[in-house]
């Protein structure tokens, strides 16, 4: 089939497609206008992917914008936010959805959720490709209605954005409750064993430990000193005859040129009277009476210089008893120190695990407390004048197309159940012969053309 052929057909047929798109064009219209009309009320959410956090000022990281929206997304049409519109505009308490229940579940099941499953297949959200705004709607019948089931889905939605974040921060706060008890405990119990250590070994301050020291020091100080008079007398001791302590005794110094002068006159007396002589006997007695005299002044300084180096190894032991009893007890004070320092680091680490723990606690107890969300409501939405549904325009623009393509097919439909001659082609067609000449007229269609011919195509062939 040529084009020429294909508009004779739309030309012969041409009742037939205009019935058929004037019975499309006016069902569609008529069932449009019959239909219930809906209204869809919008609303539009803004959520922020990046910010500051009202605790503690620190900027949030930035958030992958897709999914971050798409999980939004799949918050905002969830089960638990359509629950929280049914509780908070009380749904559930109206008879016509009771009874409506009652006849579609027979009573199994629960009713806020075939509310709220109703009410999602009612809600559409429509997220921006290019910006962080985010539509909600709702169609109804009722265009306030409408407008406040979609506000609701809207304040829904924050509110269970807003417990996503404050309800771990809630958990967080009881648990860390819990834990500063527990924190508490400890610190009490390290400062009272602290304490009681320090009152048993009377460690009031550390000047104690610095007196002790300075003593103890002291007293080095000082054997170090009896040290060397111990050495020296013990030296003197040894050379007291020769020592000039000895020599220069009064006594010594008085006696000794007498006996030197005694005996260089019984050195004289003996070779001029002889030994016996009682002058020499006498001179002699003399002499010995000088020399025991000499010797005991001698014996005197002598024995003063060891009582003197006695004096000094008596001393010299008893600072080394009062250095090594001041030593002992300087390390016993430093052992205790010592333990005192680690009763003290463990006050100090007790302490703070407790700061910390409370530092958290505070933060946690603002973030559960929190009311800020990086969720906005932009526009709220408002009840419609128009409908939504049935849209009549479109819905006739879409029944003229269609109306026209049935009434094509029909058309085409008519002519292979009973297709009549309507030009010199289709006789050429049929029969399968060639034209020979062709009467120009007023054209006009042959019906049952095809069966009259067949006869004539069978005796040509």
């Amino acid at each position: 089939m040529n084009f020429n052929q294909f508009l004779l057909v739309l030309k012969a047929r041409r009742w037939v497609i205009l019935a058929t798109l004037f019975i499309t064009v006016a069902t569609t219209v008529v069932i449009s206008l019959v239909l219930p009309k809906n209204y869809a009320a919008s609303a539009t959410l803004v959520i922020d992917t990046k910010g500051f956090d009202p605790i503690t000022g620190m900027t949030l990281p930035f958030q992958l914008t897709p999914n971050y929206i798409a999980t939004q997304v799949g918050i905002i049409s969830s089960p638990t936010v359509a629950l929280r519109v049914v509780k908070g505009l009380g749904l559930d308490k109206i008879p016509a959805l009771q009874q409506q229940f009652q006849e579609s579940e027979h009573g199994k099941g629960d009713l806020d959720t075939y509310i709220a499953n109703l009410l999602l297949k009612k809600l559409s959200v429509d997220p921006s490709r290019t910006s962080n705004l985010v539509g909600l709607s709702f169609e109804g019948g009722d265009p306030q209605f409408a407008a406040v089931v979609a506000n609701a889905f809207a304040k829904a939605y924050i509110e269970t954005n807003l417990d996503l974040k404050t309800q771990p921060a809630q958990q967080s706060s009881a648990w860390y409750d819990q834990q500063i008890e527990q924190l508490r405990q400890r610190l009490s119990k390290a400062q009272n064993i602290l304490s009681q250590y320090q009152q048993q070994h009377g460690l009031v301050s550390d000047q104690s430990l610095d007196l002790e020291t300075a003593h103890l020091a002291d007293l080095s100080n000082q054997l170090v000193a009896a040290q060397a008079s111990s050495i020296q007398a013990s030296s003197r001791q040894k050379e007291r005859a020769e020592l000039p302590d000895v020599i220069s005794n009064p006594v010594v110094q008085a006696l000794t040129p007498q006996l030197v002068q005694l005996d260089v006159q019984l050195a004289d007396m003996e070779k001029t009277v002889g030994p016996n002589n009682p002058k020499y006997l006498s001179t002699l007695a003399q002499r010995n009476t000088v020399k025991k005299q000499l010797d005991n002044a001698r014996a005197q300084a002598e024995q003063s210089i060891t009582a003197t180096a006695q004096a000094g190894q008596s001393q010299l032991a008893s600072l080394q008893a009062a250095f090594a009893a001041q030593k002992a007890k300087v390390l016993e004070i430093q052992q205790e120190r010592d333990q005192a320092s680690i009763l003290k680091q463990d006050v100090t680490n007790a302490k703070q695990a407790y700061d910390s723990a409370m530092q958290r606690l505070s933060q946690t107890s603002l973030e559960a407390k929190s009311v800020q969300t990086d969720v906005e409501i932009l526009s709220p939405a408002v009840p419609p004048t128009t409908p939504s549904s049935p849209k009549v325009i479109l819905n006739t623009l879409a029944a003229i197309f269609l109306g026209s393509l049935l009434g094509v097919g029909f058309a085409f439909l008519l002519e292979i159940l009973d297709r009549p001659v309507r030009s010199a082609q289709d006789i050429q067609l049929m029969l399968d012969i060639p034209v020979l000449n062709a009467t120009f007229g007023k054209p006009r269609a042959l019906p049952g053309a095809r069966r009259f011919l067949l006869p004539f195509r069978s005796q040509s062939a």
